[in-house]
């Protein structure tokens, strides 16, 4: 199929030509070809609009998106990679952008303009309608990363002593309610929130049912303050589909939905693999430097611990000189400590992300990974003292390696879990630094237990 023929209805199977798409998307840009560059992008899903525009050139997005005017779906300002969007809205003039926040939810125009300078934020507010500008300026009150900043301002609200009649008639006859919405919150005068009442089970009822006879008063109720991650946890553990954010006064300033969890989900799941990976919070619009700044210092660190390492090694210099075979099977316990350490940090790193792990449970978990790594480092120096034995010709040797194998399995597994726990109560992230450590841990404890009982038992 030509790329031509883009439509919604074939997206599965016309999007992976993608990599055809975008060369032609290029080629009709720098020819200044606004109808091709409609034709073959004006009628793209949202997601694949944003994937494209992340593959194309930056010189190209701003113009892909003046050229296809009121073929652009705003929406797909909010599925770009940030890094990209912050690039974008510096890029684009600033009556586009009001035109964007007006179209999106608060939330996602909150995050289009949030990086941006005072002086153009400024511009783009005013030329919002009051209720937009007041809505938008709300959210970004909030700190980035809180429920304040996640929620959506548009909310349908009633009292307990509205009838159910009255609440339809209110949903037919406003202009100014939410495009779509599955709950309607019951509030008292104060706007503190009373509870929540489904749309199914209200169109279910009879229209002079007063409110608070049918609404669910056991509702889930999120600071705007709170984090996130822990906004993202309440959904998770209550299967929530939505919850009321409300400020310090309780009283109901917007809601959370799901599809805005999904996306934190998302978001802190790769953030703490990237973190782990000593990357931090990179994307691959980010240019040479920018990337260079991100990777280096962690980079830097593991250099000084590897030079640490090196120091043990030189301690036992003669002894290395004595039996070369030494040399060839250092990199093997090491190397094995590390990726047991690796996966032992891995689970604990995301299980204290998630709230799963903490004081009343580590104990037990300690204890268990204890006993795994002593387990695992029994059966694998079984295996390499068989290996040596058949290799190296000498019991000893192989019986030496097992040793170090055991000690290193065990010190992994304890590293692994309390470098962690003990980052997290000094309340430092123990993602980015984790590794870094560990690491440090298993090839001191590997080197010198290894060449320390060969000097000791060998010769």
């Amino acid at each position: 199929m030509s790329a031509e023929n883009v439509h919604p209805d074939n997206a599965d199977s016309e999007f992976p030509e993608a990599g055809e798409l975008v060369p032609r998307l290029s080629e009709a840009l720098r020819s200044g070809d606004a109808e091709r560059v409609r034709a073959l992008a004006g009628e793209l899903l949202v997601p694949d609009m944003a994937d494209v525009i992340e593959l194309l050139a930056p010189d190209d997005r701003v113009g892909l998106i003046l050229a296809l005017g009121p073929a652009f779906d705003f929406e797909v300002l909010s599925a770009l990679d940030e890094t990209v969007r912050d690039q974008l809205t510096e890029a684009l003039p600033n009556d586009f952008l009001a035109r964007a926040a007006i179209e999106l939810d608060t939330d996602d125009a909150a995050y289009l303009i949030e990086s941006l300078d005072a002086v153009d934020r400024k511009e783009i507010l005013d030329q919002l309608p009051t209720s937009d500008r007041q809505a938008l300026e709300r959210n970004l009150e909030y700190p980035e990363d809180t429920a304040g900043r996640l929620m959506q301002s548009d909310f349908v609200a009633v009292a307990p002593f509205w009838t159910v009649g009255q609440v339809i008639d209110h949903m037919r006859e406003s202009d100014d309610l939410p495009d779509q919405f599955t709950e309607i919150f019951v509030v008292d005068p104060t706007f503190r929130v009373l509870g929540s009442v489904e749309l199914s089970r209200l169109l279910r009822a009879q229209r002079n049912v007063l409110v608070e006879k049918i609404m669910n008063e056991d509702r889930h109720v999120v600071l705007a303050s709170t984090d996130q991650e822990g906004v993202a946890r309440q959904f998770e553990r209550y299967g929530l589909m939505s919850a009321p954010v409300v400020d310090a006064d309780k009283r109901l300033v917007g809601v959370v939905t799901v599809d805005d969890v999904v996306d934190v989900i998302q978001e802190e799941a790769e953030e703490d693999m990237k973190k782990l990976a000593g990357v931090g919070d990179e994307s691959l619009a980010d240019s040479v430097l920018e990337t260079v700044r991100s990777r280096i210092p962690w980079l830097v660190i593991n250099l000084g611990t590897a030079m640490l390492g090196s120091l043990v090694i030189q301690q036992f210099d003669a002894t290395i000189e004595q039996m070369v075979s030494l040399a060839v099977l250092m990199p093997v316990v090491a190397s094995m400590g590390g990726n047991a350490g690796t996966q032992t940090m891995t689970v604990t790193v995301r299980a204290l992300a998630t709230g799963k792990l903490g004081a009343v449970n580590a104990p037990r978990v300690v204890t268990r990974e204890a006993l795994v790594g002593l387990v695992n480092g029994l059966v694998l120096s079984s295996i390499l003292a068989a290996i040596v034995f058949v290799w190296f010709g000498s019991g000893k040797l192989g019986a030496v390696i097992a040793a170090a194998m055991i000690a290193n399995l065990f010190a992994a597994a304890l590293a692994g879990i309390l470098i962690p726990l003990a980052m997290d109560r000094m309340e430092l992230d123990p993602a980015p630094a984790s590794g870094v450590f560990v690491t440090f841990v298993t090839d001191v404890v590997g080197f010198f237990s290894f060449l320390g009982l060969a000097a000791l038992l060998l010769f």
